[in-house]
């Protein structure tokens, strides 16, 4: 019996123990294995009866049951679930402070928080506050590994890929782990960095091919990092198709970024924006000679992407990636009109351009033809007015962007960030700023955590993707801007994910 088949007779246990087991299965990176009979056991353990855990007031159980069940799309209530862990003014019981386990579960379940969801957002201050200062005392340091991880980024908010790899090394040390899963989750590593790697082969002999790096020496030579993008959001062995394109598109979107930042008069950037709104080949004559080969090579690529689908899917694709290209070039062009006059806009005008100038609708507009799922007429209305999902991403990725490359964009010439905005209107410090936009990135997952799950055309595969690029958004920003500046710290996740392979026991 091979080792998948032993899971799967593994997801036959007790509920708790099925819990768990799922739990680990997606911190390891195996779940994609085992869609199907997870599904099945959430789907059981809902009908069953989705509060039967706190018949034993286990908060570690409940939380856990709580945070799988919607995190799957199950509609379960946080009121009625944490309700016997409750005082009778509401308020989280102090007795629970010392349950680590239970605390750290109802972390992590408190970020599946809706926006009126004031138990878990109540519950997130209460699990923090008090994770905070027992974090030391805990003597399980497998444990504490965990919570220190947690009080970083919770685990929703955090990059999968790269969550399995940390968490592959951090179970091998849990007492009483199973070698099973273990083994399992090494060689799906391997095997799966082996696919990564020759999508990354395919994409770096394109991006050689396009002399996009050779001949615009001003803008970045980043494809290792706008690959390490496309595994961020959608790293499953069965999509290379979707990362490689993908690849193209994030490194046409860091080059005409750079046109548009850093290189372009004024004039020149008009030129461009006027060419892209054309379409046309012959567009390219009114343009000076460095823009020519960076439109050729966007005309050029997009329009491969849309013979692609019309061969296979028989749809007329192109106007749809047409319309989110123009979208980014004319978002650009005001950025560069407000930088050349000085102009400082306030943080809604900002916003209401910068959720675009970040790049996530181009992103999502192709990958909703990328991952080959079947195109529908309504999908198609949808996307093309930039549904909630994608806005909502938008926004995330813009301001962890904005978090993590606002102060060396302003050093180096730029239009003022979200973090200035604010500062300008409200007069407050930049740490008073920086605390407002966690803030709003706060409320944005909360919004996300709803739409995920309403009723659209889009297949889960899609929306997965739209919240992994809000995740890869707080992964590459988190420390400073991982994409802009070759920093230490990505080139060495870079590597963790596509060059070293896993020991073997």
């Amino acid at each position: 019996m091979n080792l998948k088949e032993q899971v799967r007779m593994m997801l036959n246990m007790t509920s708790l123990d099925q819990l768990d087991l799922i739990d680990t299965l997606q911190r390891l990176g195996l779940s994609y294995h085992f869609q199907t009979e997870i599904r099945n056991v959430l789907m059981r353990i809902h009908n069953h009866n989705h509060n039967h855990t706190n018949i034993n007031k286990d908060l570690h159980a409940t939380a856990l049951q709580f945070r799988l069940l919607r995190q799957h799309g199950f509609n379960i209530s946080s009121q009625e679930t944490f309700a016997d862990f409750q005082d009778e003014f509401v308020n989280f019981r102090t007795s629970l402070c010392e349950d680590y386990k239970g605390m750290l579960s109802l972390y992590e379940a408190s970020f599946l928080s809706k926006q009126d969801d004031n138990i878990l957002q109540a519950a997130t201050q209460f699990a923090r506050t008090n994770l905070g200062n027992l974090i030391h005392q805990n003597q399980d340091s497998y444990l504490s590994t965990l919570i220190d991880h947690a009080l970083e980024l919770p685990y929703l908010w955090r990059m999968p890929r790269l969550e399995s790899r940390w968490f592959i090394d951090v179970y091998a040390t849990k007492q009483g782990m199973n070698p099973l899963l273990l083994e399992l989750a090494k060689l799906d590593f391997n095997f799966v960095q082996a696919t990564h790697q020759t999508d990354l082969q395919y994409v770096s002999c394109w991006w050689k091919s396009s002399g996009l790096g050779e001949k615009l020496s001003f803008a970045r030579d980043r494809i290792m990092e706008n690959f390490f993008w496309t595994i961020g959001v959608i790293y499953e062995p069965q999509f290379g198709y979707c990362r490689r394109m993908l690849t193209k598109v994030n490194a046409l979107i860091t080059t005409i970024d750079d046109v548009y930042d850093v290189y372009g008069t004024l004039e020149e950037l008009q030129l461009f924006t006027q060419a892209v709104q054309r379409w046309d080949v012959d567009a390219v004559e009114q343009l000076p000679d460095y823009m020519k080969i960076c439109y050729l090579a966007l005309h050029n690529s997009i329009n491969e992407i849309g013979y692609d689908i019309l061969k296979e899917q028989g749809f007329h694709v192109i106007p749809y990636l047409k319309k989110a290209w123009v979208d980014l070039c004319e978002a650009y062009l005001l950025e560069a009109k407000w930088y050349h006059s000085g102009y400082k806009p306030t943080l809604e005008e900002y916003l209401k351009n910068a959720w675009i100038s970040i790049s996530a609708p181009v992103i999502l507009v192709h990958v909703y033809f990328l991952t080959k799922d079947r195109i529908t007429i309504e999908g198609l209305k949808f996307l093309k007015e930039y549904p909630e999902i994608i806005q909502l991403s938008s926004m995330i990725l813009r301001l962890a962007d904005d978090l993590g490359t606002s102060s060396d964009e302003m050093k180096r010439g730029d239009v003022p960030k979200s973090i200035q905005c604010y500062m300008n209107e409200s007069g407050l410090s930049e740490e008073k700023a920086r605390e407002h936009i966690h803030y709003l990135i706060g409320e944005t997952w909360k919004k996300m955590n709803e739409e995920q799950h309403k009723d659209n055309p889009f297949s889960k595969t899609y929306i997965d993707i739209a919240m992994n690029l809000a995740r890869m958004a707080q992964c590459m920003y988190q420390h400073g801007d991982g994409h802009g500046i070759q920093d230490y710290e990505t080139k060495d996740r870079v590597l963790s994910l596509l060059v070293q392979p896993l020991p073997s026991d």
